[in-house]
């Protein structure tokens, strides 16, 4: 089976291309790295041992798409590419609506007219927006605060239309919560170009001396010490999700939605401390204003990936820093 993974070389995706390869999946990736650099899928292979095709394409291109699948039979789709900071969409969101659900559009359209079918879609916890904690499947989604969140339940909400008009897709929508940590070798991890947006990797250079302090978000939130609480996720266990979503659509079809994540809350400052902990640094943070967009606290229900996909999450947090630690002093100055 040929698999592709569009966004392959992001931080999400390099470590799903390491366990499709590891399961004896063929893997093509599409990717513009407009967020990461191709010498990741160069530790990809050196990882797994295996070889994965390559395209450097952009998903809003639909003649490169047409491309990829003219020149490979693809028998399922994991799709990863697109922008995804919260604080960045508040700034710039005609750039995420155009390329978020612009992009997906594209892609969808062309695999529908090579007769793919199947796809897991890289989607998020945000799309539940003010619902009570813990996050399930069944409640109603979309009121999100922020562009991100909104072009995450708009592409939900198109492949829900695709299924609807043909019964032939199988779509599953994975619902994301906080991963962070690397691959136990060091070879791959959270890398984002330029300042990180992201918490985890924030982190990570701040103790390496990369970056000089961290500022926390929000102190004064009505959680159990001022700041969000988030699901945290070791990104290896949520890269072995994605190998039991493929297999579950190419084997039935349909729409679901699954959580993937730990099912417990961890605080910005729970972070900072386990981290502390994993690489022996005192980390230098301020407490600044609230950040827009967040929200004070979100934790998955995670049974029903559970029971219908026979996932659940393995690592700690404790794992989580120790991995992240591990790829950032291996990796100073980041994959080049």
């Amino acid at each position: 089976m040929t698999i592709l993974v569009t966004g392959g070389a992001g931080y999400i995706g390099s470590h799903t291309c390491v366990e499709l390869l590891n399961a004896g999946y063929e893997v093509v990736v599409v990717d513009n790295y407009y967020n990461s650099v191709p010498e990741v899928l160069n530790r990809v292979e050196k990882i797994s041992g295996k070889t994965l095709k390559r395209y450097d394409c952009d998903i809003r291109d639909k003649e490169g798409l047409e491309k990829v699948f003219t020149e490979n039979k693809i028998d399922a789709v994991i799709h990863f590419a697109g922008l995804k900071a919260v604080g960045e969409s508040t700034k710039l969101p005609l750039l995420y609506y155009e390329n978020n659900i612009s992009g997906s559009v594209v892609l969808f359209e062309v695999m529908s007219s090579f007769d793919c079918k199947k796809i897991v879609f890289s989607s998020s916890a945000t799309v539940y927006g003010n619902n009570p904690i813990p996050y399930k499947e069944d409640m109603i989604t979309g009121d999100v605060s922020s562009p991100y969140g909104r072009t995450k339940h708009f592409i939900e909400q198109i492949l829900s239309d695709v299924y609807r008009s043909d019964n032939d897709w199988s779509i599953s929508l994975l619902r994301y919560f906080n991963p962070i940590g690397a691959h136990e070798s060091g070879l791959i991890g959270e890398d984002p170009n330029g300042i990180p947006n992201n918490l985890m990797p924030y982190i990570s250079r701040v103790a390496i001396g990369k970056l000089e302090k961290l500022t926390v978000f929000g102190g004064d939130y009505e959680t159990k010490d001022g700041t969000c609480i988030r699901d945290y996720i070791h990104v290896v266990d949520l890269a072995k999700a994605h190998l039991c979503a493929v297999s579950k659509i190419l084997e039935t079809t349909g729409i679901e939605a699954y959580n993937i994540g730990n099912g417990k809350g961890y605080s910005v400052l729970d972070i900072i401390h386990a981290f502390e902990k994993a690489s022996g640094k005192k980390l230098n943070y301020v407490i600044g204003e609230r950040r827009e967009g967040d929200l004070p606290a979100f934790y998955a229900d995670a049974s029903k990936a559970n029971h219908e996909l026979g996932w659940k999450a393995q690592y700690d947090i404790d794992k989580m820093c120790e991995d992240t630690w591990n790829f950032q002093t291996r990796n100073p100055d980041g994959i080049k």
